[in-house]
């Protein structure tokens, strides 16, 4: 168990990292999260229409559209589900685990183990924040404003009828495990396992001297963890497409049909500013899967709107990577 002042400066760290990432982790969210079409539309009477919303080309005019419009409050959408699954991660690991399990500065390290044993580890702790990962998504793409300290309000606004009385639908929703799911094992099949042939001594944490690696291994790792980008930026931009994306359902529809009726009734309208920060595409042609929602993404934006904020993905691929 931890002492009362390492107690305090786990919280002090956690609070100055909270409020550091959430505003820059709601930046990214929303930048991929904005539907952008290419191309001409067409109106309900067929006619031609170019779209009109708005054209955000860069993660930090994301940020700076954010606060223009919505100001701090904003730019913290998303605090509360963050915080909260963050204070209960805490403090499980806290109580149930070894000190030596905790970083200095309290980040936990995942249990060293081989590449199957880490990868069902990782599923299982993808499978246990999924819902959050959703609820967090959509807090901060929703054009309503949200109170701090009405769940229940919240709850309203962001899931659906039909999640809310099942709320187990949050894991069937179209395409968002596979995206999931394939993300992890690429990191921890494909780059855990390349680094553990290439690298070992760094893998296994016995590197003692800079000396002892290879500089032609550690530039081929280093290439090939770059050249992940390519796969990884569009399953994640696919994976904040899919969970924003909530899950309609009447007896007659499948779950990704669109309730006309009854959905509409519990929406309200955001009452702040006059213009919305992101256009979200429309829930009446819903993404029926990870592939058809790729295949939409390229068709209707362009093959630039996967891999926006690439270098994030890239420099996240690279911290993971050698970690």
């Amino acid at each position: 168990m931890l002492g009362f002042v390492d107690t305090i400066l786990l919280l002090s760290s956690l609070g100055f990292s909270l409020a550091l990432l959430v505003p820059l982790t709601g930046a990214l969210v929303r930048f991929r999260a904005h539907y952008n079409p290419k191309g001409l539309q067409l109106d309900p009477e067929g006619d031609v229409q170019p779209h009109t919303g708005p054209v955000i080309s860069s993660f930090f005019g994301m940020l700076r559209r954010v606060y223009r419009i919505e100001g701090w409050p904003g730019l913290y959408k998303g605090l509360m589900p963050t915080m909260l699954s963050t204070l209960i991660i805490t403090a499980f690991l806290v109580t149930f685990l070894d000190d030596k399990q905790l970083r200095p500065h309290g980040a936990y390290t995942a249990p060293r183990t081989g590449a199957l044993g880490m990868l069902v580890y990782s599923l299982f702790t993808m499978l246990i924040s999924l819902p959050q990962v959703i609820l967090t998504d959509r807090a901060i793409t929703t054009p309503h404003k949200l109170p701090y300290l009405n769940a229940i309000y919240s709850l309203r606004i962001l899931l659906t009828p039909t999640e809310r009385q099942r709320p187990w639908l949050l894991y069937l929703t179209p395409g968002l495990l596979a995206a999931q799911v394939l993300h992890i094992a690429y990191v921890v099949l494909g780059l855990r396992s390349i680094r553990q042939l290439l690298l070992p001594e760094i893998a296994s944490g016995t590197l003692t001297r800079s000396e002892d690696i290879s500089i032609v291994k550690l530039s081929i790792f280093f290439a090939i963890a770059l050249l992940s980008t390519v796969i990884l930026a569009p399953l994640e931009v696919a994976a904040i497409r899919l969970a924003i994306q909530r899950n309609h359902a009447v007896p007659e529809f499948n779950s990704i049909s669109q309730e006309e009726d009854g959905d509409a009734e519990e929406s309200m309208e955001y009452s702040g500013a006059e213009e919305d920060v992101i256009g979200l595409r429309t829930e009446r042609e819903p993404y029926i899967g990870l592939v058809d929602c790729l295949k939409r993404i390229i068709d209707e934006e362009g093959w630039g709107a996967l891999y926006r904020a690439w270098w994030l993905t890239m420099l996240g691929t690279l911290g993971g990577a050698f970690s």
